[in-house]
């Protein structure tokens, strides 16, 4: 399978950030792209406010766009991440307090919403005496999401590849991506603003690692350079890592831009084979400490 991960310098005009953003998606799939990953907030990006004010539901402006360039091109895009206005009615999409969603998107060759993940891990920190606190505005999300990239059930020698989506701060939780791959997963998604204050350190450490642990294929699309106030300098250097926990593809300008690498499952499939961590897990023994009460004054019992 040969996939793309986009690279991109969002500004606070969507219809700008689309066009710009097609026009990598189209550079992608005349490559033979089958599937392309695109940026988190790429159609958006500015202060939490700003997203507020631009915030849709999964019918809106940015998921037809990226449902029309997929049914167009044949291919399967994860629109990134969006922000998502919660639904009206009551239920699990409806948390009741006024807060977005961070929502990423798989679409697939027909047009069609195949999977949806609302970020889970949120990016409160306080970083060089600057504080960012994403959940004043965005809501967690409460549900992991693996997803197959085609029909299920053909057979032969090439299973079909199974998607996991993740976003950004969530590269700082291996739990997750541990899970997703016990369900299955062969490739998992990271789009990201990962920022140009922890990337430099952390964003090629935390892909390889997570994609040597689990034995998976990671694709991380990242935004880069200078976004609207509200934000901050972005790293960039989107890539893709092997299970081996190689980097196979990575864009080195900063700029936006596309790389294209092709997967090569037999080889995944060796890597597990000949190096089994997965099947070599010894689960009974794993014992979670009640951690609840983590990073607050009570000790522990």
């Amino acid at each position: 399978m040969r996939v793309a991960a986009i690279q991109t310098t969002a500004g606070p005009d969507r219809r700008q950030n689309l066009e710009e953003a097609g026009v990598l998606v189209g550079t992608a799939a005349r490559k033979g792209a089958q599937l392309v990953v695109l940026p988190e907030y790429f159609s958006v990006a500015g202060s939490l406010g700003h997203l507020r004010t631009h915030a849709e539901t999964l019918s809106g402006p940015t998921v037809t766009w990226a449902s029309e360039l997929a049914s167009r091109w044949k291919v399967h895009i994860v629109a990134g991440s969006v922000p998502e206005r919660a639904a009206a009615t009551p239920g699990p999409r409806n948390h009741g307090d006024g807060r977005l969603f961070n929502t990423s998107c798989l679409i697939g060759p027909t047009g069609a919403l195949e999977a949806v993940y609302r970020k889970i891990h949120l990016f409160d920190v306080d970083l060089d005496g600057v504080a960012f606190r994403e959940s004043a505005t965005i809501a967690p999300g409460d549900d992991l999401c693996v997803a197959p990239l085609g029909p299920q059930g053909t057979g032969g020698n090439s299973p079909t590849p199974l998607l996991g989506l993740s976003i950004c701060y969530d590269l700082r939780f291996p739990e997750i991506y541990r899970i997703m791959t016990l369900r299955g997963a062969t490739v998992i998604t990271v789009p990201a603003a990962f920022t140009a204050a922890t990337g430099p350190s952390h964003w090629e450490l935390l892909l390889r690692a997570r994609a040597a642990e689990n034995q998976v294929f990671v694709i991380g699309a990242a935004q880069v350079g200078d976004l609207p106030p509200g934000m901050p300098a972005c790293h960039g250097h989107s890539m893709i890592v092997d299970p081996w926990g190689t980097v196979i593809a990575q864009s080195t300008l900063p700029q936006p831009g596309v790389i294209v690498v092709d997967l090569d499952f037999a080889r995944q499939q060796r890597i597990r084979s000949e190096l089994p961590v997965l099947a070599n897990r010894r689960p009974g023994a794993y014992r979670w400490p009640h951690d609840d009460t983590w990073g607050t004054d009570e000790s522990e019992g």
